[in-house]
């Protein structure tokens, strides 16, 4: 079973490049969490978590900058990226047991001295992207950043490079995408969660170990880690997209050492799993309703067409120029990725467009690049990652039932994608074979330097509204929201002047904007 929807960022503009799309923005898709005492993050009694015990073999490794093997440096000129590979515990909670490493990239910056101010480490989303491959093709985007910053960004555990997991083959894959993930009968819900079962017993195959230990938790653990090695007192950091729950997670362990950090394209922490399903059933419809708009339609009698259109795919698939079929799954997931960017509209109207003709191919053609699929028939495994870790945080496990009686709520929030975003809240944790650790991640963080918030009004996977939430959450004097009207996933880059000169302004000069700005 492919999820098409969970947490995605940059990979997102970057599968719309590979179909051929117009992309353009630094942000990507993600989603955000109720309370739970009894499932946070540990911290300690004081609410900040120490490194003092960490043994010197961590702390004081020297990191060996060399060529990035398998071209991830490629896209930059000038030879300006190195990688190097930090040992991290593979348990936290022994930090002097066996270690794994992770994979770092860095461009060095531009300044010197007194103008340089440190590292400025990146995630782009997910969870499970790679922050090795998709920091240098957008090297220009940040180019700005590095007057005073190290640009830095690395392969969390369990992706990539970083003990990279993998769950299924490239076949196994395909063949799953041939299964109903909106079950009708008995027989298509069996098949359903079995094939949710399967993937997690390959996951456990696949990570022994390791599957209990890719929490967001342990990131934030090992970002702190990173931060003494690069030689920083203060961690300076931009995420996006599932990386601002990352980095609010970090902010709680660690306030005292919060230096600049930059949350854009916010997940809603006060939402537990079912809840992000629900904020990204709103988003992506939202999303959609624009896209009508902008082409002359009713969003209303514009979804209801699509809707039908699902629903005669569910029986009838389209034929396609490979000869594959394009089933009801795989025409969501093409529908969802153009609406991370309003630039990439006008790909989804040809797409459309085509198949109301009878032909599936270009619809494919962007479910297969937002699945990483390519011209060979080989999977990436961003969303393998991406399920062994949400998998970890997620302490919810809704059964069939439970979501039975959902659905409805799901299909009025949208007739589009309703019904898949509720199914899947069933199915992408189904049967899994580690708990989870919380229902909604801790992300206050008291005494902590100002954190810049950048919400988006028009964005499909992390609605604004979570912004909101996530600078409540931070606690006051900490959360500082600025607010984007525009479309797309993620502000930074994306065409605002406004958002971009003042996210430059906190980065580079250190001016916190007043909490409450808007860029229209």
């Amino acid at each position: 079973m492919a999820r098409f929807l969970r947490w995605t960022a940059l990979g997102a503009a970057a599968a719309l490049l590979a179909a051929g799309c117009a992309g353009g923005s630094s942000g990507g898709g993600a989603d955000g969490k109720g309370r739970s005492a009894d499932a946070r993050p540990s911290a300690g009694s004081s609410g900040t978590a120490t490194t003092a015990a960490l043994p010197a073999s961590l702390t004081g490794q020297k990191l060996d900058w060399g060529r990035c093997r398998g071209g991830a440096d490629s896209a930059a000129p000038g030879g300006e990226w190195r990688c190097a590979t930090m040992k991290v515990p593979l348990d936290w909670s022994k930090p002097d047991g066996e270690t794994i490493g992770l994979a770092l990239i860095r461009a060095k910056s531009r300044g010197s001295g007194g103008e340089r101010t440190g590292s400025l480490l990146f995630n782009f989303g997910g969870p499970g992207g790679s922050g090795v491959t998709t920091l240098p093709p957008y090297g220009s985007t940040f180019s700005a950043l590095r007057e005073r910053y190290d640009l830095v960004s690395w392969d969390p555990r369990g992706v990539g490079g970083s003990e990279g997991i993998r769950c299924r083959s490239n076949k196994d894959i395909q063949a799953a995408e041939s299964i109903d993930i909106t079950p009708d009968t008995t027989a298509e819900e069996e098949t359903y969660l079995q094939d949710a079962a399967a993937f997690g017993k390959g996951c456990e195959k696949a990570a022994g170990d390791l599957l209990a230990h890719v929490s967001t938790t342990d990131t934030a653990r090992d970002m702190d880690l990173m931060r003494q090695v690069l030689g920083d007192t203060k961690l300076h950091y931009f995420g996006i997209s599932y990386g601002t729950e990352l980095g609010g997670v970090y902010a709680h362990l660690f306030p005292k050492n919060v230096g600049r950090l930059i949350l854009d394209a916010v997940v809603d922490p006060t939402a537990d799993a079912v809840g992000h399903a629900e904020n990204q059933a709103r988003g992506f419809q939202r999303a959609l309703d624009d896209y009508l708009r902008s082409t002359g339609q009713d969003p209303e009698q514009g979804t209801a067409k699509i809707a039908d259109f699902l629903e005669r795919l569910d029986s009838k698939p389209l034929p396609t120029s490979d000869g594959r079929r394009l089933n009801q799954a795989l025409a969501v997931t093409g529908i969802v990725l153009p609406l991370y960017s309003e630039q990439s509209w006008p790909a989804l109207t040809s797409a459309l467009e085509s198949a109301e003709r009878g032909d599936g191919t270009e619809l494919l053609a962007l479910a297969d690049a937002y699945n990483e699929r390519d011209s060979s028939g080989n999977y990436g495994t961003t969303t393998h990652a991406q399920r062994v870790i949400s998998c970890l945080d997620d302490k919810q496990r809704p059964s069939a039932e439970e979501t039975r009686k959902r659905l409805p709520q799901f299909e009025r929030i949208s007739p589009v994608f309703g019904d898949f975003l509720g199914w899947d809240t069933a199915g992408w944790c189904h049967d899994w074979p580690v708990a989870g650790q919380y229902d909604t991640p801790e992300v206050s963080a008291p005494g902590a330097a100002p954190v810049l918030l950048v919400g988006n009004t028009g964005d499909p996977a992390t609605p604004y509204e979570g912004a909101r939430k996530m600078a409540d959450e931070l606690g006051k004097g900490v959360g500082v929201l600025l607010t984007w009207k525009g479309e797309g996933h993620g502000a930074y880059g994306s065409g605002s002047d406004c958002v971009d000169a003042t996210v430059d302004a906190y980065l580079l000069k250190g001016t916190v904007p007043r909490d409450g700005k808007v860029c229209s």
